[in-house]
């Protein structure tokens, strides 16, 4: 699907406020409700606006270290071990990469004693031959939000 700027435009409000009725966006737009609809019907189908959620403050909550996990998977293994990773709660994301590791995951953890129990029930999963664990300093930035 081809964007328009005014798909564009929707998107972007989407993102800074995604609890904005189609009412108040063909207001704020100078568009017609239906149009709106519309438009917001078509980006759902097309899987481009995938759900709404909120954007969480993870260290108000707890959350307090933030890992990046490089997995080295044995061979034929590591689509296996990408969804099996994929489903566990303190992950909140899972790629598939290019270089010396097979996969790199981002996870979220109260603290250190949370973060170990996880390592290590990685390195003895069957098909895991190792991991290396980088624990985040601090955070620049860290929004997925393009547009």
């Amino acid at each position: 699907m081809n964007l328009d700027k005014t798909d564009v435009k929707i998107l972007k409000n989407l993102l800074v406020d995604a609890r904005l009725s189609s009412r108040q966006l063909a207001l704020k737009l100078g568009m017609s409700t239906v149009t709106i609809l519309t438009r917001i019907k078509k980006l759902e189908q097309e899987k481009i606006v995938k759900g709404y959620t909120a954007i969480i403050d993870h260290e108000k909550l707890g959350y307090d270290l933030t890992a990046i996990i490089e997995i080295y998977t044995k061979k034929g293994k590591m689509v296996e071990i990408e969804n099996e990773i994929a489903s566990l709660e303190n992950v909140c994301a899972v790629y598939d990469v290019t270089g010396e590791s097979d996969t790199v995951l981002v996870a979220k953890f109260k603290n250190r004693e949370e973060l170990s129990k996880f390592v290590k029930m990685l390195s003895s999963k069957p098909n895991v031959d190792k991991t290396v664990t980088n624990i985040v300093l601090n955070t620049v930035k860290e929004d997925f939000r393009l547009v």
